[in-house]
């Protein structure tokens, strides 16, 4: 419960931006899934801090450079 109220702001604004501003610019996101759909599974999955890593650092390999194709987020790991 307390996970769900702490990614729920950032989950917002990435909701905010895939239904507002992200139409108003042409598809240009080199991975599936998308960089604000991975981000909002990694938050979801992983949490506020390793969730938030993961999808800041997700954005920032979108660029003409790097990579593209198809990339989830990890799973979480087990601790036993």
């Amino acid at each position: 419960m307390l996970k769900k109220i702490a990614i729920a702001p950032l989950l917002l604004v990435i909701w905010f931006y895939k239904i507002v501003l992200s139409p108003l610019w042409p598809a240009t996101c080199r991975f599936q899934p998308t960089c604000s759909t991975y981000f909002i599974e990694a938050l979801k999955v992983h949490g506020l801090f390793y969730g938030s890593y993961l999808g800041i650092r997700r954005i920032a390999r979108c660029h003409p450079w790097g990579k593209s194709g198809y990339d989830p987020v990890p799973d979480k790991k087990c601790s036993h």
